[in-house]
């Protein structure tokens, strides 16, 4: 593209610009793919931009051009032009084209009024119908537009050719009227009283019967359009005040996914499985009901949550029962009932998670410094840094050790938060008790030696329970603490099968000495700082056994189970994993 600058006379910065970039385009090559899009996208531009007048021959060009230009070329010329203010004339032949390439131009176009006028029979449907929703087009554009309503909601039907075994329809059958000419004509109101022409629309009249029989279905739906507009717009829709519902009922199948809700909004929970603990979308189900659907039993208190903006969404407490086939004793799904917690089930939910964020950004700032010095620790007692004496090495082996209890106490605190905010992450899987137990007390018996005590695992087979794997072993893990801690020299910690509700397993631990005798309140609100005033705190929790044993209740609840306080015993319920010959024998 070039310009030249022509100057007559002699005064200095007077001249008379001309532009000869369309001369430079009419002369390049239009004939091959690349020259035809690269004219195109020059012309459109050099039009859009008002530096070349949008003339007929110019126009004409376009058209031709358009031909060989491919689809996604034009539609980058016209997102381009979309905010240039081009000319009526160049939007035209944009507006002729796909409504794909048109739809950036007829979105922002910036029009007279006898401009859009005369624009509007040029367009199809589908432009028209873009332009029905902008709501900055002038009245005289919107009316317009309606007049070509009945035009653009005809529906087009063309009769197939009968075959010759088709018998060809009655006389009196209904048959769809074909679009006329007469449908597009816009009906004003009569002049008002001072002879002053009236621009209402009139409602379109009562559809007629065609020949053939039947109506035009344009005449239906500009009668519909004109109630619309005759109704009241501040007549209430529904009432906004409705309370939320409190509960609602839902079926499943066989398999547990829920199949019909009556209630609320089904949406959400239409497809969500009762088998799967871990977040559907929208939806949460806790392990109380996956252990329940697994062995086909009656569940009662379990959590669901539901997510998003409906009626459905928030906390409920769900109550089901197993329905079986009379006949065949066939497993058919669960009827289930779901109501929101009662204020003592979630007291003050919103200061609960104020409290839990709170406390885990406080854990987040602790743990940081506490593995910045563990890790300085380790390297000077590994000489990383440099040869190091015996005895500071000795020291940093000391930091490193309780650098790492420290952490232990800080995860437990950011395990408490998450389960006080309803923020724990579970993913219930079948575990088996006796491995994971065998590897607890083997990280144990340094604490064992220490207070004399002997850890004893009673035989378990393949003994499970459907739990997440982490949860349970910190459940495990904090509880043997605590009660290793407490024992004396020569006490044995028993640990066994214990019996159980159907659908759950249960493990039972030997009380120490120490804890036999304190009821159940008592034991959880012990705190370090009493258990350091008494003495003897040699392997003792960090943060004490009250909160180590409230930790294992809590996290025994979250996992669906529950951790019983007995005089001698203490017993851990969890709900029960199938066993492979139990799962088949259900199918």
């Amino acid at each position: 593209m070039s310009a030249h600058i022509v100057t007559m006379g002699r005064s200095p910065g007077v001249g008379v610009r001309f532009d000869d970039s369309l001369k430079t385009v009419l002369s390049a090559d239009m004939e091959s793919g690349f020259g035809a899009q690269s004219a195109w996208r020059q012309l459109t531009d050099l039009m859009g931009r008002g530096r070349i007048p949008a003339d007929p021959a110019s126009l004409d060009r376009l058209r031709a051009l358009r031909e060989v230009v491919p689809v996604a070329t034009r539609i980058a010329s016209a997102r381009a032009l979309a905010f240039a203010r081009p000319p009526a004339a160049l939007i035209g032949v944009f507006a002729e084209d796909e409504i794909t390439v048109a739809a950036p131009l007829l979105r922002t176009a910036s029009l007279t009024d006898d401009e859009w006028l005369a624009l509007l029979p040029r367009l199809d449907a589908h432009g028209r119908a873009l332009l029905r929703h902008r709501r900055d087009l002038p009245a005289p554009v919107e009316r317009g537009l309606a007049s070509f309503g009945p035009a653009d909601f005809v529906l087009r039907y063309d009769t197939p050719e009968p075959a010759n075994d088709v018998v060809t329809p009655a006389a009196n059958d209904v048959a769809v009227a074909p679009p006329a000419e007469e449908s597009a004509v816009v009906r004003f109101a009569p002049p008002a009283e001072d002879g002053s022409p009236s621009e209402d629309l009139l409602p379109p009249a009562a559809p007629q019967p065609v020949a053939d029989g039947g109506f035009q279905i344009a005449d239906l739906v500009a009668r519909i359009d004109a109630f619309q507009k005759q109704r009241d717009p501040n007549e209430p829709v529904a009432d906004a005040k409705a309370e939320p519902p409190s509960y609602f009922h839902f079926d499943t199948d066989s398999h547990g996914v829920i199949c019909a809700v009556d209630g609320v909004a089904r949406g959400p929970l239409i497809g969500a499985s009762l088998a799967v603990a871990t977040p559907q979308g929208e939806v949460r189900v806790d392990a109380v009901m996956t252990g329940a659907l697994r062995q086909r039993q009656r569940f009662a208190g379990a959590r669901l949550d539901v997510g998003g903006h409906s009626d459905a969404a928030g906390a409920w407490r769900v109550a089901g029962t197993p329905q079986f086939d009379a006949a065949s004793g066939r497993f058919l799904g669960y009827v289930a009932i779901a109501r929101r917690p009662r204020s003592d089930e979630d007291a003050v939910p919103g200061a609960r998670k104020l409290m839990s964020d709170s406390l885990r950004q406080l854990v987040h700032e602790l743990r940081t410094p506490t593995n910045a010095i563990a890790g300085f620790a380790e390297l000077i007692e590994a000489q990383l840094l440099g040869p190091v004496s015996a005895v500071y090495r000795d020291h940093a082996l000391t930091i490193r050790r309780q650098a790492a209890s420290l952490l232990g106490a800080i995860d437990d605190l950011d395990t408490a938060a998450r389960i006080e905010g309803k923020a724990l992450d579970l993913r219930p899987a079948p575990i088996a008790f006796e491995p994971l137990l065998t590897r607890i007390v083997a990280d144990l018996e340094p604490l064992a030696s220490l207070r004399g005590t002997v850890i004893d695992i009673h035989p378990m087979g393949d003994h499970q329970a459907l739990s997440d794997d982490r949860a349970l072993e910190r459940l495990l893990s904090r509880l043997l603490a605590a009660l290793t801690a407490a024992a004396t020299t020569g006490e044995r910690i028993d640990i066994a099968e214990a019996p159980a509700p159907e659908g759950q397993v249960a493990i039972c631990f030997a009380r120490p000495i120490a804890l036999a005798a304190t009821g159940e309140a008592a034991l959880l609100s012990l705190d370090a700082e009493a258990e350091a005033e008494a003495g003897d705190r040699d392997g003792a929790p960090l943060l004490g056994t009250g909160f180590a044993l409230r930790l294992a209740r809590n996290l025994a609840a979250e996992l669906g189970g529950e951790l019983v306080f007995g005089e001698h015993l203490l017993t851990l319920r969890l709900p029960a994993a199938d066993e492979p010959a139990a799962v088949q024998a259900t199918h």
